[in-house]
């Protein structure tokens, strides 16, 4: 297990600036770090999707599409990744089966590598059609559950929720904690349940506040090999920010994760 190879995705130019500042941070501020990024090694570079395409129509004039190309023009090395609300898209409401293949098969051919699908209420029905989209382009479909908590959201509920989306096509499996309800001891028996229930590789996502952030570097020395010792690593992977975009709403900085 020492030995195991941890894959970092930076989401400093999506999910920690939609955190933070509302999705606010235009491409300018991008550019002068784009190409230094791709010189990092990471895993896959967060960039698109969510409330990206919202906020650059409605606050930032800017194209979506061409914050896209400019990203996958100025980190050609790094994989780019993208958040796909399922059948919403990048909305807030159902559309039309062609339209989420056509928004898919778009993404992917303006430089989208990898497409985290999700939907707020773990309904298979509104991914189906976003991870065959993203298969037949050659895109990765990582599918995540939306983890919560309550009388019926037991670790069975996440294993057959799991298989579902192993059947359903899914490359990958994320668990996104967007509410940070996934303690340490919880998190070891759900990575653990799910890494014996199914043959896709696991992927946990963590959103947390920095107080329970800290206490996961503390709870983890007891966690076992499932969950590596710090930060909000499980399974292999994880995902953090610069120190800039951090905390408070955002994800944790990947350098504390990297002294730890």
């Amino acid at each position: 297990m020492a030995n195991k190879k941890i894959g970092i995705t930076e989401v400093v130019l999506r999910d920690a600036h939609q955190s933070l500042i509302a999705t606010r941070m235009p491409i300018g501020d991008m550019l002068p770090i784009l190409e230094k990024l791709d010189q990092v090694g990471y895993h896959s570079l967060e960039c698109w999707g969510g409330a990206t395409y919202d906020a650059c129509l409605r606050f930032l004039n800017e194209d979506p599409w061409e914050r896209l190309r400019t990203i996958r023009k100025h980190c050609p090395h790094t994989k780019l990744q993208m958040l796909f609300r399922g059948q919403n898209m990048l909305g807030y409401r159902h559309y039309a089966d062609d339209v989420v293949e056509y928004l898919v098969q778009r993404s992917i051919a303006n430089g989208i590598d990898i497409i985290r699908i999700f939907d707020a209420l773990n309904d298979i029905k509104n991914l189906q059609t976003a991870i065959r989209a993203a298969k037949k382009e050659g895109g990765h479909a990582q599918v995540a559950i939306s983890y919560t908590t309550g009388p019926v959201f037991t670790t069975d509920y996440y294993v057959k929720y799991a298989k579902r989306i192993e059947n359903a096509g899914a490359d990958s499996i994320c668990i996104k904690d967007m509410a940070a309800l996934l303690t340490p001891y919880e998190t070891y028996d759900l990575v653990k349940a799910l890494k014996g229930a199914g043959k896709i590789p696991d992927e946990l996502i963590r959103i947390l506040e920095l107080v329970f952030f800290n206490k996961f570097f503390i709870e983890n020395e007891h966690c076992g090999h499932l969950v590596i010792r710090h930060g909000n690593v499980a399974a292999g992977a994880g995902h953090f920010a610069c120190a800039d975009r951090v905390h408070g709403g955002g994800p944790p900085g990947h350098q504390i994760r990297y002294r730890a």
